[in-house]
């Protein structure tokens, strides 16, 4: 048993760091060359060599950026590549600072989006905000179902959004049904657990309490931590919050019950 779990921590970490190495790799690579020759004569916040962003959008999402620099100050640019990279010529071709915010979309690697941000930023979206923006809109299913435009300019308007959200964003806004599913999931497997551990050892009794207080860490980890835990901080709908919590008392009852009517039944026979 102990080393099944040990192996489970060892692929837990294994991963982490993988989308870690991941998320660095991608912010690095960018700025690895420099090609000042791919850069436009003229300054634009917006240098699309990939050509993800078709004209009717890229046209006011170019007036949309500069309109947002000058009412707060933060400077945000998106770099698309695919075969070159301009690499370190757009430090200078945008004066990228503390305030700065590049979106680099590339198609080549296993995630579209890397960003790379400036010190100031991180003071309202830590690191992990940015692993998750990343993980969200820059897979490849969600590249796959709605196109490399959409993730550029959903990710960017999630980053706006909490860029003029007074404290910042911890966490991504919002929550994807996958995210939701797997919340559900583990309100679920809380209840199941918080039903068996409150099952009578002794005959006669009716509610294990000390057992259910003993296993309290457990279930509890896994109802209020990873099941409402990740919908209260993302989302304000009351909806998902209410799913989760029937989810466990249901788990938590077919748990419960499950023993005590199949003592019931034997003894009958």
């Amino acid at each position: 048993m102990q080393k099944s779990w040990f192996k489970k921590i060892l692929v837990v970490t294994f991963l982490l760091c993988l989308t870690l190495g991941i998320w660095t790799t991608g912010d690095q690579s960018a700025l690895a060359v420099n090609n000042p020759e791919l850069l436009p004569s003229e300054e634009t916040p917006i240098v699309d060599l990939a050509n993800f962003l078709p004209p009717e959008q890229e046209e006011p999402l170019v007036q949309d950026l500069k309109d947002f620099e000058t009412k707060t100050g933060w400077k945000l640019r998106i770099l698309t590549q695919y075969d070159r990279s301009p690499g370190r010529a757009v430090v200078d071709f945008w004066k990228l600072d503390a305030k700065s915010i590049l979106l680099v979309a590339d198609a080549r690697g296993g995630n579209l989006l890397a960003f790379s941000i400036g010190d100031d930023v991180y003071k309202l979206m830590p690191r992990t905000f940015w692993i998750e923006l990343q993980s969200r809109f820059g897979n490849m299913y969600y590249v796959r179902e709605n196109g490399e435009n959409e993730a550029i300019v959903q990710s960017l308007a999630t980053v706006k959004g909490c860029l003029v959200t007074e404290g910042g964003c911890g966490v991504v806004p919002g929550l994807p049904r996958e995210q939701w599913i797997l919340t559900l999931i583990s309100s679920i497997v809380g209840g199941i657990i918080c039903g068996f551990a409150a099952v009578p050892r002794k005959e006669g009794a009716g509610f294990g309490w000390q057992w259910m207080l003993i296993m309290s860490p457990l279930w509890g980890i896994l109802f209020i931590s990873f099941g409402l835990g990740p919908v209260l901080v993302r989302t304000s709908d009351w909806l998902p919050v209410v799913r989760n919590i029937m989810g466990f008392v249901l788990g938590a009852l077919v748990a419960y019950l499950s023993p005590i009517l199949s003592r019931t039944n034997t003894s009958k026979i």
